[in-house]
Parts: structure tokens; C-alpha cells; sequence
């Protein structure tokens, strides 16, 4: 999957931190389709719709997206099979 629109997650960040409240970029993730297990700021991001997704930089599958929706923001966590987020 290599189109010209995809960026990695470090491009998020920002956005990240406004969501979780820490930097997520260094923080694991785990893939639930293949198991990758990396950094979060390694996933493929694609920004350029009506929401934020972060796909896996191997098998492509959706790990994280989220959508802001009015005054809410709606996440969706269902392709991680974990995030490991250490405190700072």
C-alpha cells in the first residue's frame, strides 16, 4: 500500500497527544490481525478523510482510527490487540 496520501503516525501526534494525553508515537502497539508488535508512531496514517486511520505497517489492517463528530471525538481501538502506554 504505497499511495502518495499515506503518512506515517508521527504526522498525528499532535493529535494523539490531544486524545490521550501523552505522546503515543514511542508507545507499543500490537497488531491483533498479524501480531506486529512496534512503535505507534510506525503505523501508516491516512489523514486525508472525515477521520484519522492508523493501519499496520506490515499486514495493512486498520489498528486505530478516530473520528471528531460534532464537540465528540469517537475512537476506535478494535485492530490493536494491545497499546502499551508507559508513563512519562
Amino acid at each position: 500500500m504505497d499511495e502518495p496520501l499515506m503518512l506515517d503516525a508521527n504526522a498525528v501526534a499532535g493529535e494523539l497527544l490531544e486524545l490521550f494525553g501523552m505522546d503515543l508515537t514511542p508507545m507499543v502497539h500490537c497488531c491483533a490481525n498479524c501480531g506486529n508488535r512496534g512503535p505507534i508512531g510506525t503505523l501508516r496514517a491516512w489523514t486525508y478523510g472525515p477521520g484519522v486511520v492508523l493501519r499496520c505497517s506490515i499486514c495493512s489492517e486498520v489498528v486505530v482510527r478516530w473520528a471528531r463528530i460534532g464537540s465528540d471525538v469517537r475512537v476506535d481501538l478494535r485492530g490493536a490487540a494491545y497499546l502499551r502506554m508507559a508513563p512519562p
